[in-house]
């Protein structure tokens, strides 16, 4: 009779084996007309979830995707096109190899996408179809296998497994789990292989942990090479490592803090250069305006000063102007008088009239030219000059 976990979550095993190698029909099959999926299906939205899977730089689904020393996943279309070269696209850490490439995969990731898919393809509308007779609509998956099955095939893969512990789940229990209960309860070991020269190649598998050379071993090498030493059980060794990943990751995060509050002191110094950056131009323009207005009220009032003396010059040009005309106009009139006197006048007229065009004359004789005397200039803009000069 098979184990009792051949089964799991609700399906029957098979009734023992008859003499003759028949195998009993199961206690508890799917009836006909009855829908294989009864069981309302749940479409729920896991991209929002696992967004961690995917590369981190086109952020897609990759089957070569690649760890980086810094512990950030890139594909291998990301990182052939990566520039520069040799540097982690978001940290900058520097990557070993020369070509820019990882050698270690990211296993975890590319095994979650390959899962998720399977969870996905679960709950398609229609569901998915049996794996061997690609016709009838899966009633079971067999993790073992990793197969779809329907109803009769089924029973003839238990057949064929009889005397293996394969399980099985009805497909409308896996399309109502949520994708985080999927992949924890699809979990499983995978089968570690011998790493003896020979031994990997022909399907040994490995149950012994050699703690002196590092390595996975079947009983059979672990018995009889002298070399090994310090056994374990695999399953405790990886225990172990995941308990030191724990602890150093625990740790870290311990000292994350000392670098969180670093970061957040060069941000506030950051915040703080820009702040003082942003007050100095203010400040500039503050200054510089307040300066502008300076020069403009300078300017108005040394175009008012130049107006006021340009009318000014103006004003005293006009009037010794004036008043050179006047004195020409009377040198003209002495002359005409003086040359009419001495063509026409009596000694009468001239004894007469002599004194008096004699006074006139001498008077007009002390006038002199305004050239000569001392005085300031009209238009002269030497305090405008100075003015200037000092702005």
């Amino acid at each position: 009779r098979p184990p009792s976990h051949v089964f799991q979550r609700g399906l029957s095993p098979m009734s023992h084996l008859e003499g003759d190698g028949a195998a009993a029909p199961m206690e508890t099959r799917p009836q006909a007309g009855t829908s294989l999926h009864s069981s309302p299906r749940h479409h729920p939205t896991v991209e929002d979830d696992f967004q961690f899977i995917l590369c981190e730089g086109c952020r897609q689904e990759s089957p070569n995707l690649k760890l980086l020393t810094c512990l950030h996943t890139f594909c291998l279309n990301c990182l052939s096109e990566n520039k520069p070269v040799g540097k982690c696209p978001v940290c900058r850490t520097a990557i070993p190899q020369a070509n820019g490439i990882p050698d270690m995969d990211n296993l975890l990731f590319t095994n979650l996408q390959a899962r998720l898919n399977l969870y996905k393809k679960i709950n398609d509308s229609g569901g998915p179809k049996c794996s061997r007779c690609r016709g009838e609509a899966a009633a079971v998956w067999c993790s073992e296998c990793e197969d779809f099955l329907c109803t009769r095939c089924f029973e003839d893969h238990q057949w064929f497994f009889k005397k293996r512990s394969h399980e099985a789940r009805r497909v409308e229990d896996l399309c109502a789990e949520s994708a985080h209960q999927f992949l924890e309860d699809t979990r499983k070991s995978c089968s570690l292989f011998c790493s003896s020269p020979g031994h990997a190649n022909q399907g040994h598998i490995a149950s012994i942990y050699c703690k002196k050379c590092q390595k996975a071993l079947c009983c059979s090498c672990a018995l009889l090479d002298s070399q090994h030493a310090a056994f374990c059980d695999i399953r405790s060794e990886t225990q172990r490592r995941q308990e030191e990943l724990g602890t150093m990751s625990r740790e870290l995060k311990q000292k994350r803090s000392s670098f969180e509050a670093t970061y957040a002191t060069l941000q506030d110094e950051a915040a703080r250069l820009e702040r003082a950056q942003q007050e100095m131009r203010e400040l500039i323009r503050q200054r510089v305006e307040q300066l502008v207005q300076l020069v403009r009220r300078e300017e108005e009032e040394l175009l008012g000063l130049v107006e006021a003396r340009q009318e000014q010059g103006r004003r005293e040009l006009a009037r010794e102007l004036q008043d050179m005309e006047g004195v020409l106009r009377r040198m003209e009139a002495s002359e005409r008088l003086v040359e009419k006197m001495s063509l026409y006048a009596t000694e009468q007229e001239v004894m007469d009239m002599q004194p008096f065009i004699k006074g006139s004359l001498e008077e007009l004789q002390q006038q002199q030219p305004a050239a000569a005397r001392d005085q300031v200039q009209p238009g002269d803009f030497a305090e405008c000059r100075a003015r200037l000069q000092a702005l």
